[in-house]
């Protein structure tokens, strides 16, 4: 992991507000180091300038508070959404990973608003691409 720290994939203010350790186990911790090292940091590369990490990893508990879906891949660490600052940014992001990325998911979150990307280092990855 070249631009991303493990802290910045775990950080979350919901998890702090509520005093919740959201600390990864051992294979999330792997799941978002290849994250990193397949999409993100390749990502940061080429775009130049700092990328937000809104959410990454979420363990049960913080997943449930936010009203992320169980078989979310925030909960594998195979998941995170970012940001670049603005919805003309992010499209950036988004359109730049779809052609010349590794992903499973690539999700376009309300009109841009942020960024979902996912990758599963088994490889098995369905560059699967959404809208909602």
């Amino acid at each position: 992991m070249k631009h991303f720290t493990m802290g910045e994939l775990c950080d979350s203010t919901t998890a702090d507000a509520h005093g919740i350790k959201n600390t990864p186990p051992l294979q999330e911790a792997g799941n978002l180091k290849a994250l990193a090292d397949n999409v993100l940091d390749p990502l940061r590369e080429w775009y130049g300038k700092p990328i937000s990490v809104n959410s990454g990893y979420r363990c049960p508990q913080l997943n449930r508070l936010v009203g992320g879906k169980a078989s979310s891949q925030h909960l594998k660490g195979e998941a995170a959404d970012i940001t670049a600052g603005s919805r003309e940014e992010n499209r950036k992001l988004f359109e730049y990973i779809r052609e010349n990325l590794p992903f499973d998911q690539l999700i376009d979150e309300k009109n841009y608003s942020w960024v979902h990307v996912s990758y599963k280092r088994d490889g098995k990855n369905r560059k699967q691409i959404l809208k909602l």
